[in-house]
């Protein structure tokens, strides 16, 4: 677990819970079903929930493979699973220059499309002296999306080639990313796994065997796309089919679209981080007075105000303001809803509890998370700041300590 310092006093934190986030992963892989790896992608600390907390959780709950952005989040990682657990850490991102002797230490495995990430590692392997097909990389083959990966064809050849018998270099896994996973019908699902299954055939022709192809996300597990596609592709090549989900660890998903998408998920989620604060003051205002920067928000009628000590530093977003104009978004307090009043500033927001006269100094405020029977979602939070779920969990920013709890 992150440190948080004995003097860390102020009023707000997030709630990681242990019992959803294992739930979560097992429901993905039930989705996945028998033929197919899940892959509990914790890249960006975890999407907010805090990577070196839900490391050891999932690395306990089962999970052979982690993923990850980058080298140094996958020494992070790697620390915080101790001598326990060893799960594989998959660095999604690869290495740059002067970050092979770290792969090499805390024993991570890169994907790799660029020849410089093979010479990187091939160079270092070599001045340790390792054996021959020691060090796993997987290959990422761009099949639609321009970003990662290299194309099948002459580059990929000239990239195969560099895994030799006598190479320390071991091409374990292949793997692609998809476009559209959350539209199922969309033609490009199909062309990717075109391109994909061309890919793997030549790399088969090149006598080379990996043993592990994977694709896809949450929404194309969601969707039974990659379930469905995947493992055909994979035994063919004599390997096992993976899949690497994020979002959904965590309790969300994205809608799915088109006439023929079911859900094989979702439904079986549960959000799993609770951020909340307290009050640290109130105030009665009069009809006229202004709340926040820029008098964005004017009082029509007597109203009593809580204040907050959390801003959009902390990840609160701004989009979240409102003003006589137009609804912000809500918290809530004794399970009840209370709208944000005004602009989201750095370190404060100002909620109208006028609806809640209960509501006193100290009393605990769900951001995100469920109280009593109403639930604040980061999802919500998304719709009114005019962004992505994503966005709203990855925002979170490090002065919110995590905490394990049940």
């Amino acid at each position: 677990m992150r440190s948080v310092l004995p003097s860390h006093s102020r009023p707000i934190w997030a709630e990681i819970s242990v019992s959803k986030l294992v739930a979560n992963y097992r429901a993905l892989q039930r989705a996945a079903g028998p033929r197919v790896e899940v892959l509990a992608v914790i890249k960006a600390d975890a999407y907010g929930h805090g990577a070196t907390e839900c490391a050891p959780v999932l690395a306990a709950a089962g999970a052979q493979w982690l993923g990850v952005t980058s080298v140094e989040e996958g020494v992070a990682v790697r620390r915080s699973l101790g001598s326990e657990y060893a799960p594989r850490v998959l660095v999604m991102c690869s290495l740059w220059q002067g970050e092979e002797s770290a792969v090499l230490d805390h024993a991570l495995t890169p994907v790799v499309w660029e020849p410089y990430q093979l010479d990187l590692l091939e160079s270092e392997a070599k001045r340790r002296g390792l054996a021959a097909q020691t060090v796993a990389v997987h290959v990422e083959i761009d099949t639609g999306m321009s970003r990662q990966g290299v194309c099948p064809g002459v580059t990929l050849d000239t990239l195969l080639e560099r895994f030799t018998a006598e190479s320390p270099l071991l091409l374990e896994g292949v793997m692609t990313h998809l476009v559209s996973t959350e539209i199922p019908e969309a033609p490009e699902n199909q062309r990717q796994m075109q391109v994909f299954a061309t890919a793997l055939q030549q790399i088969h022709a090149a006598d080379l065997k990996p043993s592990l192809v994977h694709a896809g996300n949450t929404s194309s597990t969601d969707s039974g796309f990659v379930p469905a596609e995947l493992p055909a592709l994979a035994e063919a090549m004599g390997a096992r089919a993976m899949t690497r989900t994020g979002l959904a660890l965590y309790g969300y998903t994205l809608p799915l679209e088109g006439n023929e998408s079911t859900s094989h998920v979702s439904r079986d989620l549960h959000a799993a981080m609770a951020w909340k604060t307290r009050i640290v003051s109130l105030r009665e205002i009069v009809a006229g007075d202004a709340v926040g920067y820029n008098a964005t928000y004017v009082a029509e009628s007597t109203m009593r105000l809580a204040l907050l000590p959390v801003g959009y530093a902390d990840g609160f977003r701004r989009g979240l303001s409102s003003s006589n104009q137009a609804a912000g978004g809500w918290v809530l307090l004794h399970g009840k809803r209370a709208p944000i009043v005004g602009r989201v500033s750095m370190d404060l927001t100002v909620v109208d509890v006028t609806a809640i006269p209960a509501a006193k100094i100290g009393d605990e405020v769900v951001l995100i998370g469920t109280d009593a029977t109403e639930f604040a979602g980061a999802d919500d939070q998304a719709r009114i700041a005019g962004t992505s779920v994503y966005e709203v969990l990855c925002g979170i920013s490090d002065r919110v300590p995590r905490i394990l709890i049940d």
